[in-house]
Formats: structure tokens, sequence, C-alpha cells
């Protein structure tokens, strides 16, 4: 059976790399490939970037409406072929069918709708000096953007920097992760069939060495937004910097969860396996480090402990698995490393911490590991400080919200927090202390897309998100008008 190659996405064409070099595209639940991406080079840039110059002109020049039109087209093909990519992104990926098919294929379709939303109601901003001078903002779009996405939530997070990117006027090439590159392909060729003029897309495949970064220190992109790890951000930052790039930065975290003495369990405990669990514990939102106040310790870490166990581990495709596969051998290494230094530091392996022992047989090959929870911990060992990434919790005690706030903030990274409190006014009290981009209270995961996103400290720079993103990829001028003679 021949396997489906992923193509580059060049001048509103379906392409191979320059050299002809492929690079293998591994199923994680199997430990086998399913598929072949090309591996590009600098060649490759080189030509989306003139393909992107070339288009921007006319592109940019186009109504709004005519943009928004394209997005929504696209949008609507993404929907049309929900089930395709679903099973695409779970093969890729690891993650659960379910997922993929629930959640983020039809979020990556709202993205581009509700960025050609936006974009059909921006107003520009009026300041009058009364009879003196009348100043107006106009907002143009910045030129080529350089769109590099991680391969945790391959096509959503991808979809979310095209399609504000596209949407303002700018053109887009695209880098997605190398070792999720199949939906990102399906992506292109969607983008053609929804009548995109040429070269306005462009989506590269291959390593962040040459592919990103050629992209990055290509002199014709001025523009650069990143979701993926802090110290590749600082690598990043260190380049663009100095060529004086614009730059959206979306990093690490290492997220809190607040339980206070009054928190509503019955409520919380579903929440709280989501935040803790979904993707396998691979989304930069995912709370990590669980804070109890210590009059619900056991109580809270019995269920806690007690739920984590009943997850079924197994093929993401059969749609009664809670946790599929780690994305690949290697990440699976790095997050079992982990386990093992927090035993050395301490911690007691409540649950989990190893290789699931019931996979079907199909999959005895494949990359997954039991979701762990691990009570002990200090606060400032490397466990609770530094980003896993998988399957794996820390719980942690505290006896005062000082304290609690204090452990919150207790660590190098400011993603994201969930707060979990009956009473009002602790909650907005504590959530005004906490260093985190996102605070959510009795919730996680609640996304409006109006809203601002990114995080504090190593978590990132800018926000992405509504007019955040609106405003970051597009340049101001500000028009002056004199009223009156002198």
């Amino acid at each position: 059976m021949t396997m489906p190659s992923y193509r580059n996405l060049i001048n509103g064409e379906m392409r191979d790399a320059l050299d002809g070099h492929w690079r293998d595209t591994i199923n994680p639940a199997l430990g086998q490939p399913h598929g072949r991406a090309a591996e590009s080079s600098v060649g490759d840039v080189d030509l989306a970037v003139r393909s992107a110059l070339d288009a921007f002109t006319e592109w940019s020049a186009a109504p709004a409406a005519y943009r928004a039109a394209c997005l929504r087209r696209l949008a609507d093909l993404i929907d049309e072929n929900g089930e395709r990519l679903s099973r695409l992104e779970s093969i890729d990926q690891g993650k659960t069918l379910r997922q993929a098919l629930e959640i983020e294929i039809p979020r990556a379709a709202s993205n581009f709708r509700f960025f050609a939303g936006a974009v059909e109601h921006v107003s520009g901003e009026m300041h009058s000096m009364g009879n003196a001078a009348l100043n107006y903002t106009l907002r143009r779009p910045r030129g080529v953007v350089g769109c590099i996405s991680p391969w945790n939530l391959p096509l959503y997070l991808f979809t979310w920097k095209i399609a504000p990117a596209l949407a303002t006027g700018n053109t887009v090439v695209g880098k997605p992760s190398e070792i999720t590159p199949a939906t990102a392909s399906i992506l292109g060729e969607l983008s053609i069939e929804a009548g995109f003029p040429r070269g306005v897309l462009n989506i590269v495949h291959g390593c962040g060495d040459p592919v990103g970064r050629r992209l990055v220190e290509h002199p014709d992109v001025g523009t650069i937004t990143f979701t993926g790890g802090t110290s590749t951000g600082a690598a990043i930052s260190a380049t663009a910097g100095p060529m004086f790039k614009r730059l959206s930065l979306e990093l690490g975290g290492k997220n809190p969860v607040i339980i206070c003495e009054d928190a509503d369990l019955d409520r919380a405990m579903p929440q709280i396996m989501r935040s803790s669990f979904s993707n396998q514990g691979e989304i930069c939102l995912c709370g990590s480090r669980i804070l109890v106040h210590r009059s619900r310790m056991k109580e809270f870490t019995d269920r806690f402990v007690e739920m984590t166990r009943g997850l079924k581990v197994g093929d993401p495709l059969d749609p009664e698995t809670d946790i599929g596969a780690m994305v690949s051998k290697e990440h699976l290494e790095s997050v079992a490393n982990y386990i093992r230094l927090a035993r050395e530091e301490g911690g007691v392996i409540a649950c989990g911490g190893g290789r699931p022992t019931h996979l079907p047989e199909h999959c005895r090959d494949g990359s997954f590991l039991e979701p762990t929870v691990i009570l002990g911990l200090p606060q400032e060992c490397r466990t609770n400080q530094e980003e896993i990434f998988g399957p794996v919790v820390s719980v942690q005690g505290f006896d005062t919200n000082v304290e609690a706030v204090e452990r919150a903030n207790g660590v190098p990274y400011g993603l994201a927090c969930s707060l979990w409190t009956n009473d009002l006014t602790r909650a907005h009290r504590m959530a005004s202390r906490i260093d985190s981009g996102i605070v959510w209270i009795n919730c996680w995961m609640v996304r409006d897309l109006r809203t601002p996103f990114g995080g504090w400290k190593h978590s990132g720079v800018g926000r992405e998100g509504g007019e955040e993103a609106l405003k970051f990829f597009t340049e101001a001028t500000n028009v002056c008008v004199a009223l009156e003679d002198g």
C-alpha cells in the first residue's frame, strides 16, 4: 500500500521539496510510518517568501469582505472534511479521535470564521483637536508573516495564527511542526479549492533547522508568530530582535490549579481531570501543579487518584479511549525521565508512572504512558519547576490564600491558572495577584476568541486573539489633518 505524501504549498500549487527529499511521518500509537512529508530546505523557504511577496500587493488591497469570503470558504471546507482531518490528526499526533473530532478540528474552522467576521467589523480611531486638527488612525497589513506552529494541536494552532494574519491583509509562509505535518498539508489543498489567490498562503514542511531558522532570519519576513518551547522562543528572539522584526511568542507553561477549602469538588473534579490529562497532558494550558487547601487534601487526593486510575489508555481511534499515545518515542522518554527524577527528589507516585499493561496487540510498539500523580514534592524541586508536557501531575498542599498565590507564582512560567472556590471576593482578590495570562475561576479551557491570549515571564511575549491579533498583524499610521490655517 502506497503511503500518502504531504507536500508543500507554494504559489498556489502543491509541490515536492526542491531537492526531492522526504521525511517519514510516524503514527505514535503504532510506532510505524503512516506517510511521508516534504523535507524542505532554504531554497523552498526562499521560493515561498518570494511568492508571498508577489501576492501581497493585490491581497492587501482587496476589500475586507473579499478576504473574509475566502476565509469562510476555507472554514466550510474544513467542516466538510472534518472526519478525514480528525482521523488524520489522531493518527499523526497520537491524540484521541474524540478530541480531534469534537474539539480541535471544529475550532480550526471557527478560527477562520471568527477572524473573517472580525476584520469586517473593524472600526477606526479618531481624535479631535477641536477646530485645530483632526487625527485618525490607519491600520495597514505588515507584509509577509512567518507562522510557526507546534506539534500538540497541529491544525488548531496553525489556523489560530494563519487566520488573523490573512484576514488583516498579510500574506503567509507557514511552517507546521515536522513531527505532525499531515493536516497542514491538507489545509494547503483545501485553500486551493477555496479559491485563495496564488501566493497568499504558503506552507513549507521541514525541520526547525533549516526551515524555521531561514523563515525567522529571512529579511523579507518582518513578522514572526511562534508557539512552542521556551528555549526555541529564546533562540528566535535572539535572531529576530536585532532585525527589529515583530514577534509573538507563545511558549511553555507550568500551570497551577488552586483548590480552596470551600471548593465544590463534585463540580470541580471532572474539569480538573480534563485540565490534567487532556491530549495526554500535551497542551500548554494543562494544569500540571494542583495546589490543595490542607483541609481538603485527603478528600481531593483520594478522589483524584481513583479517577486517574479509571482512565483508559489505548488506541486513539477507539472511541472509549481517554488517553492516547505520546507524540513520539523521544518525547515519551523525556516525560519518563521526569517521573524518575520525581522519585529521586523524594516524590511518591500515587498512581501511574509506567507503561500501560493492557494495550491492544497492534499498539504494543506505541508510545504510551500511564497518567501519573505525584505527591510529596517540595515547591523548589525540578519536577515542580520545569515543564514536563505529559500526563504527569503533582499535588501540593497549602494553608492560606497568600501561600497558594505564592506557590502559584513561584515558577518561571505564567500562562494559565484555574481557581476553584465558592467565595466570589476571594476569587477576584486571588485572580488579581496571580502572575498568569489567564485565570479561570471554577472552569478550565473556556475560550472566547475575543479575549487576549498569552503568558507572563517565560511563557511568552505578546498576546494573540481578538483585537490583540488584529493590532499585532497591522501597523498603525496616524493621519493629522489641519482644520485651520496656520
